[in-house]
């Protein structure tokens, strides 16, 4: 296993504005799936074999987030999402790369740019690969989500030794009307539940960020304290007991 750390100079931060950011950065050839599940356990991303996390000088809202799955009840609008998806088919696979998955990938953020004001980024193959193929190696999956023969949503995970790492999903917004974003999630849900996982890694919550604060709708969840202690991953973790408006608020 080769490993190679770096960090970025300041920036300006994608989530918040006025604000600038830091990323720490480890590049890991052949990550093994015990390592993997440590770093994201500690607040780092997996993209392919790079791993990140922030280390903005005086700024602490990117709090890393993890559901428990194994106590999560749906809720009747989450119980509906799930009914109106029943004709839905869920394909679970290792991560893949076809002229489909780079088309709907494009068509999910030129709809994104108008909606939230995302930053134009345009996507090749090459880079697809090395962003959400490479490093899968043995815990790298993706939910494939099809109406028909259609590919509607692409949901990439790693799965841990004690949970599903949620790495980024993207769908048709044509099929909006499915909330498909909503119906990837609570699919990681069922999925951690069938299989006796604990949590669903839902990476970073931010709530002055509309992208990344509905995480926080989902309840029960615990938010990390510290990456650097150097005890077991579970005592770096405290759960939430308050509701989901005040945890975006506290």
């Amino acid at each position: 296993m080769q490993e190679i750390g770096f960090c970025t100079l300041e920036d300006a931060c994608p989530y918040l504005e006025n604000k600038l950011t830091r990323v720490e950065y480890k590049y890991i050839e052949n990550c093994s799936q015990k390592l993997n599940w440590e770093l994201i356990c500690r607040g780092w991303r997996r993209f392919g074999k790079y791993f990140s996390r922030p280390i903005c000088d005086g700024c602490n809202e990117c709090l890393s987030l993890r559901i428990l799955a194994k106590e999560y009840e749906f809720s009747k609008s989450e119980r509906r999402v799930l009914n109106k998806n029943q004709n839905t088919k869920v394909v679970l696979r290792k991560p893949a790369l076809n002229n489909e998955h780079l088309f709907l990938y494009d068509k999910y953020h030129r709809f994104m740019e108008e909606k939230r004001g995302w930053k134009k980024y345009d996507v090749n193959f090459k880079q697809y690969y090395n962003l959400y193929i490479d490093g899968a190696l043995d815990f790298g999956y993706e939910l494939d989500f099809y109406i028909g023969e259609k590919l509607v949503c692409v949901d990439l995970i790693d799965i841990l030794e004690d949970g599903i790492s949620s790495i980024y999903c993207f769908y048709d917004p044509d099929f909006s009307h499915l909330s498909l974003g909503k119906f990837s999630l609570l699919s990681e849900i069922q999925i951690a539940k069938s299989e006796n996982l604990k949590y669903i890694y839902l990476g970073y919550f931010v709530k002055k960020c509309q992208s990344l604060s509905y995480k926080a709708d989902y309840t029960p969840n615990e938010k990390l304290k510290d990456t650097s202690l150097p005890n077991e991953c579970a005592s770096l973790w405290e759960k939430s007991n308050a509701s989901c408006s005040d945890l975006r608020n506290d």
